[in-house]
């Protein structure tokens, strides 16, 4: 199992006692000379991270973290998108014996705070896909593909722009693209994957939270 990376913020937070966000003051410097590009931004699910293994020969289903539980009833709607042969020959035919991960949200009734508001059901959606043995992330059009071709999910585009576009975005306070929820945030991505020269991949999130006064 690879855990999906942590997403950082793109500010750094005031560190003598009000913790707010210093806009402007970017935590890495990567971000910092990106600030005029277009990047993705797609919408930030408040959910439960959920990787989808598929190791060659079988699937797996995982949380976040080794120790993580996953709820029956998402697990049950695991296991009806990616389970049984019908299933696994899509990702025979898709990857072969490559191993490939689809990391996604599980989300809906009794998951975070924002559940019941998106569905009024559990479900699975898709937002990233990895081949760990080449370290190599899926375009978005290739997500897409891969989420249609399992009939799930894919979260939203919410728009394409630059830093600052997001932000001013984030600061209406905008509704989710799903059901009735507030949107949580969104995360952003280079419209070409980059990685830093820590060899870190380029991606951040802007969260509504840290911008209501």
């Amino acid at each position: 199992m690879i855990e999906y990376h942590k997403i950082s913020g793109v500010f750094e937070r005031d560190t003598e006692g009000t913790k707010k966000l210093i806009e402007g003051n970017f935590r890495d410097e990567t971000i910092e000379y990106l600030k005029d590009n277009k990047f993705l931004w797609t919408e930030k699910i408040d959910g439960t991270n959920i990787s989808v293994c598929w190791d060659g020969h079988k699937v797996e289903y995982h949380g976040r973290t080794e120790r993580a539980q996953i709820p029956a009833d998402l697990l049950n709607k695991l296991i009806e998108f990616f389970g049984g042969n019908d299933n696994e020959e899509l990702f025979e035919q898709k990857f072969g014996e490559t191993k490939v991960i689809l990391y996604g949200e599980g989300y809906g009734p009794k998951i975070q705070k924002r559940g019941s508001t998106y569905r009024s059901d559990v479900s699975f959606i898709l937002f990233d896909v990895y081949l760990p043995e080449q370290n190599l992330w899926f375009k978005r059009d290739a997500v897409e593909d891969i989420a249609q071709t399992f009939g799930i999910d894919c979260v939203p585009i919410v728009l394409t722009g630059t830093i600052e576009d997001a932000v001013e975005f984030i600061k209406l306070r905008p509704k989710s693209m799903m059901g009735t929820a507030d949107m949580e945030g969104v995360v952003g991505r280079p419209m070409i994957e980059l990685l830093d020269r820590r060899g870190k991949r380029v991606i951040v999130k802007v969260k509504v939270e840290d911008f209501v006064i």
